[in-house]
């Protein structure tokens, strides 16, 4: 592929030394390389081809790093990673050793924070303009938000708080809205005047005469004031960013760089805080992408063609297989509904939300909602399931706390892509939901394959179980080595070794696999010892601690960070009845997290079935050496 300007691009500073026929030519080369090099590796593909003029024209007017731009979400930063020097990097995008598909100031000094999670971005934004200021220092801070993230309600509390920050910038890359042929050329007219540097100045000239004026000056004044806001309403909605505090501009095409460059170079002479509207079309310029932006999301890697996106539950997946139970259930019992925060596809809802609508919710990108919504429906006699992705449900810690234990109102949380998940890095691992529902005393069951996931649905959501719970399984498919042990409906099972061994290895979820691998790799170096599955992780069952105490060695393996885990849990549990054997916890340490497979990130993290393995042999050496100095 030919990209000889995008190949001469070491940083912003290239770019500004381009001429107009240029820029258009680099906008074509970053979105060919974008296509060809993401269809490779896999990763956000229609967001990126959506936003390449737009970043072009921010990166040439700006001066990356003074200027700060701040990403909401964040995977929509991919020609932001090309123009400042990170092009060889795509090779590997998001594996192991490889550029992240996030922003990540410890990858670049062009990146003003990490972002994985959305509607964060105005909020950092603000924090970061007022450090500025603070400091005295130059710079604008722009805050770039899909129209997405204005579901989620931390947009509006931070709208709530720009003051009158003169270094802020907004743009709303709207890549959702329909406008009309009449309006949109209107509106795109008065932005140009608005924006134009005439305009501002004669605005200004034209207040000042009209306020020395006397007697007559001040309400004339008030009165062209009122009608241009009229005028401004009738065009275009734009009230409610002014009422809070900014200077609407919009909207403008987003795919004339050279229109969006003139107009961010008018209005960065201005004061803020600024509010740029830009309408954007997802997978600009790719056609299967323009035509199903919603499908190409996201892409695989080695992808061709039509390709289906990561975050859309696969037709042999945990999220899809959790769906259909879901409505299976549903069509017995009236009073179940779902819930989704934006993600009905990724969790497998889409099925509940075709059967049942009047009893299906997607709120949007607002978790802390969906946890208080499904709180008020539980009070009332429903019974809400709301499935969120683990890596997602941290946002609503506080909801669960006070609005669901308080009143132990029964509130079932279907958490999806638990564990370590691969690719997207350390923004969207689920490894912290053990640890935190388990500290608000939700039972918590974590099924390891499909069986397990039908069965404790069916009994979560039915008359039994009251209050609370949460039912975790991991992003994917079951594993063949998982799915023949089936479902016993117990609360734990012992999987393979002899009742005599002295040493388990005890997990629960997808780490299963990986522990049976290991015992059976220990029972061939003649170590006998049994593997344990446990399924309802949260709290302990006296059946369990009673099977457990027995023996005199224990590896507890999880996907779930160390403090605080069910492993850590576990071994305070045993202490407390009196238990003196040696415990060996393995868990996530969370300040070593990248992108890569789960195999990897396993790896990395000591959960592969050779660390196991080694881990148990250290132990058992450890305590012969102990015994044979005593």
């Amino acid at each position: 592929m030919d990209t000889p300007l995008l190949d001469a691009i070491r940083g912003p500073e290239d770019l500004k030394r381009l001429t107009e026929k240029q820029v258009v030519q680099l906008c074509g080369e970053i979105r060919s390389f974008l296509v060809d090099s993401v269809l490779h590796t896999g990763g956000h593909l229609a967001s990126n081809l959506g936003t390449v003029e737009l970043t072009v024209a921010l990166h040439r007017v700006l001066n990356s790093p003074q200027d700060k731009i701040v990403f909401d979400v964040g995977h929509q930063c991919y020609t932001h990673k090309l123009l400042t020097g990170r092009k060889a990097g795509f090779a590997r995008l998001r594996q192991r050793d490889g550029i992240s598909g996030f922003p990540n100031p410890r990858e670049s000094s062009h990146d003003a924070f990490v972002a994985g999670h959305g509607n964060t971005a105005l909020s950092l934004a603000i924090g970061m303009a007022w450090a500025k200021k603070l400091k005295n220092e130059p710079g604008w801070v722009v805050a770039i938000i899909g129209d997405g993230a204005f579901t989620g309600g931390m947009i509006y509390e931070g709208m709530n708080n720009i003051s009158s920050l003169n270094n802020l910038m907004v743009i709303l890359n709207d890549n959702g809205m329909s406008i009309s042929k009449n309006v949109g050329a209107m509106a795109r007219y008065l932005t140009h005047l608005r924006a134009s540097p005439e305009y501002f100045r004669a605005n200004q000239h034209l207040s000042g005469v009209l306020s020395r004026v006397p007697l007559i000056g001040e309400p004339v004044h008030r009165f062209l004031s009122r009608a241009k806001t009229i005028v401004r309403r009738t065009m275009y909605d734009s009230t409610m960013f002014e009422n809070m505090g900014f200077q609407y501009l919009g909207p403008l095409d987003g795919h004339k760089v050279l229109e969006l460059e003139q107009t961010l170079r008018n209005i960065t002479v201005r004061s803020g805080p600024l509010f740029l509207h830009v309408v954007t079309t997802k997978g600009k310029g790719y056609p299967p992408a323009e035509q199903n932006p919603g499908e190409f999301h996201g892409v695989s890697a080695g992808s061709q063609g039509y390709v289906p996106d990561p975050e859309v539950a696969a037709p042999a997946s945990f999220s899809t297989v959790f769906g259909k139970a879901l409505c299976e259930a549903a069509s017995a019992d009236k009073k179940i509904c779902a819930i989704t925060a934006a993600m009905k596809y990724g969790t497998g809802l889409q099925f509940f939300g075709h059967a049942y609508r009047d009893r299906f919710f997607d709120v949007g990108m607002a978790e802390q909602h969906a946890v208080t919504f499904a709180a008020g429906l539980a009070s009332q006699g429903m019974t809400p399931v709301a499935a969120i992705y683990s890596t997602f449900l941290q946002r609503a810690y506080d909801q669960i706390l006070h609005d669901v234990c308080l009143l132990r109102v029964k509130v079932i949380f279907a958490i999806d892509r638990a564990g370590l998940v691969p690719a997207d890095g350390e923004t969207h691992q689920g490894i912290y939901d053990p640890a935190f529902l388990s500290e608000a005393g939700i039972p918590i069951y974590s099924p390891s394959n499909y069986a397990e996931l039908c069965y404790w649905l069916v009994q979560l959501v039915g008359p039994r179980y009251t209050g609370p719970q949460a039912l975790r399984y991991p992003r994917g498919g079951e594993s063949a080595a998982l799915a023949r042990y089936g479902c016993t409906g117990r609360a734990f099972d012992f999987l393979t070794g002899q009742p005599e061994a002295d040493a388990v290895l005890v997990s629960y979820g997808s780490e299963v696999e990986d522990v049976l691998a290991a015992g059976a790799a220990l029972e061939a170096q003649g170590i006998p010892c049994r593997v344990c599955k446990l399924v309802k992780i949260f709290p302990f069952t006296d059946e369990f601690l009673h099977a457990i105490e027995r023996f005199d060695t224990i590896l507890f393996a999880e996907e779930c960070v160390c403090a605080g885990g069910i492993g850590q849990q576990l071994v305070a549990r045993l202490t407390e009845d009196g238990w003196r054997g040696t415990f060996i916890h393995r868990a996530v340490d969370n300040t070593k997290l990248t992108h890569a497979t789960v195999p990897e990130l396993k790896e990395l993290q000591g959960l592969d079935a050779a660390s196991l393995v080694q881990a148990v042999r250290q132990a058992l050496d450890a305590g012969q050496e102990k015994e044979r100095t005593r």
